[in-house]
């Protein structure tokens, strides 16, 4: 007759299992546990686990995390050279945990690919996922350390961001103020330059998926349902419609094979609308009322929302979200320039743009995006330039998760005449800018940072 082993000796059985820790440890903990509740005058073995458990966790033997999955006989707890250390959550393309180098003792994140996402189409794009993130090198984008492949489970290994994305910052502190939200949006637009530089368009750009430091340093997450920009027929998803609704860009719901760069911009410019107004651009309904939505209509005006706005801000949120590309700011780098005015990339300083989240902040796990089948997609569509004016004024809701019910909006204006055929001058002429191009405006910032330094230089200033 097999003798049924207590709860306690079941608990030390699967943790020495583990390899996590040594029996001395174990006995050493059980030790101060008994004489913890010496007074009891019976010991429940239940109590006794979660005393045990209290003393591995504060010993720094364990985890929280680790202590509840060896309880549950769960001991599987190492990827390769990587022990697991906590459950982040659930990314992109499958499970995000944090972890520890076992030599190195650096922490990182790893994202795991669920095994019932082993199928072909699934380990191929994991696989262009590793690839495309193993040559991202970028401060304002989330890097990646290494990748392997334990038993039949794959894995991403990424750099660990403590902090919160910016999805939970607004949700948990409200609206950004411009100088915030500029400063987080301008490092994730050179982030994403960087990205389009290297032929890469993320696709799923969106709050959730930006992530906020402590200190204020903003970085893109979650490139692994990024589409190769230069070769199309290279991405196994190449003809779904990949992205979160709320921030999908018309040509990503008309022609999903054939976004760009500019589709980024456009998904940027829903999440500098989200961060300074703490709503969605179209709160309410489904994904296809959504989708239907971006083809054919404008949002409120931030400033109904947010009436602090200035209307240069405002402009360039409306230019960054312009639904003909043609009329669309088309670069990131041109992002990064048009909101220079309000925003400080160097988070660490205690200006109005920093931002400041406070410690303790836990890092957090992407939530994955959406993908429309086919039959999901939408035909021609007329789309039309519309300006925040002439729409109409309709309940807000602070984010579209929650929110069942759509706003009301009134019908897009007429179409106006056709745009000019030099996007660069319907953009300037969006935003009331006179003449000069984004080239020229460069040039003029590297002269003044040519004159500030040399100033500095001789003495002149500070």
């Amino acid at each position: 007759m097999t003798e049924t082993l207590s709860p306690v000796a079941v608990f030390r059985e699967a943790a020495l299992r583990s390899d996590l820790l040594k029996a001395e440890q174990w006995e050493r903990a059980a030790k101060e546990v008994k004489q913890n509740l010496a007074s009891e005058d019976r010991l429940n073995p239940e109590l006794v686990c979660e005393e045990m458990s209290k003393v591995l966790v504060r010993d720094r033997i364990l985890t929280p995390y680790q202590s509840q999955q060896i309880r549950a006989g769960r001991t599987k707890l190492t990827l390769g050279n990587y022990v697991i250390t906590e459950f982040l959550g659930q990314g992109g393309m499958g499970q995000v945990f944090g972890g520890v180098h076992k030599i190195m003792g650096r922490q990182c994140a790893i994202k795991v690919l669920p095994l019932q996402k082993s199928d072909p189409l699934s380990l191929e794009s994991f696989a262009r996922e590793i690839r495309l993130q193993s040559n991202l090198d970028s401060p304002y984008l989330v890097r990646a350390f290494d990748a392997g492949k334990d038993g039949k489970v794959h894995y991403l290994v990424t750099e660990y961001v403590p902090g919160t994305d910016l999805r939970r910052l607004v949700r948990e502190h409200g609206r950004l103020s411009m100088q915030q939200a500029a400063s987080i949006i301008a490092q994730a637009a050179a982030g994403l330059a960087y990205a389009h530089e290297s032929g890469l368009v993320h696709r799923d750009v969106k709050p959730a998926n930006i992530m906020v430091t402590p200190d204020g340093h903003a970085k893109v997450s979650d490139v692994g349902l990024a589409a190769l920009s230069f070769g199309p027929d290279d991405d196994p998803r190449a003809g779904m419609v990949v992205g979160t609704a709320d921030y999908l860009s018309p040509e990503q719901i008309r022609t999903p094979d054939q976004v760009g760069p500019p589709s980024d911009i456009y998904s940027l410019g829903c999440t500098l609308y989200y961060a300074c107004t703490g709503s969605v651009p179209f709160p309410g309904g489904d994904s296809k009322s959504k989708c239907r939505r971006h083809l054919n209509e404008m949002p409120l005006k931030p400033t109904q929302h947010a009436p602090e706005l200035s209307e240069a801000f405002v402009d360039t949120i409306a230019d960054m979200m312009e639904k003909e590309v043609s009329r669309r700011i088309t670069t990131a780098a041109e992002v990064v320039m048009r909101l220079s005015p309000w925003a400080t990339m160097d988070a660490d300083t205690n200006d109005s743009g920093s931002i400041q989240i406070g410690e303790g902040m836990q890092p957090v796990a992407i939530p994955a995006a959406g993908i429309l089948s086919p039959e999901d997609s939408f035909g021609e569509s007329m789309l039309d330039e519309m300006s925040w004016d002439n729409v109409g004024s309709a309940a807000s809701a602070p984010d579209s998760s929650t929110s069942s019910t759509s706003s009301v909006v009134t019908p897009p204006p007429p179409p106006r005449d056709p745009p000019p055929e030099n996007p660069v001058s319907a953009a300037s002429q969006a935003t009331g800018i006179s003449s000069p191009t984004w080239l020229v405006s460069i040039l003029v910032f590297t002269a003044i940072g040519f004159l500030f330094g040399y100033l500095t230089a001789r003495g002149v200033l500070f």
